[in-house]
């Protein structure tokens, strides 16, 4: 057994009719493929450390 983590890519992909779309966001830095991950007030990238705060409505 793998001591890493299984990704399963297609939970990130929505497919609508003819479509693809995306349900996270990418990275500015990485570009596309590379994910960013959500938290509570902020989305982080795993590859390069970049951090988007979320707004406070």
């Amino acid at each position: 057994m793998s001591k890493h983590k299984v990704v399963s890519v297609y939970k990130f992909y929505k497919v609508e009719g003819d479509t693809v779309k995306r349900l996270k966001i990418e990275c500015p830095r990485c570009g596309r493929g590379y994910f960013m991950a959500e938290h509570e007030d902020r989305y982080t990238c795993g590859a390069c450390r970049y951090t988007k705060f979320k707004s406070k409505k």
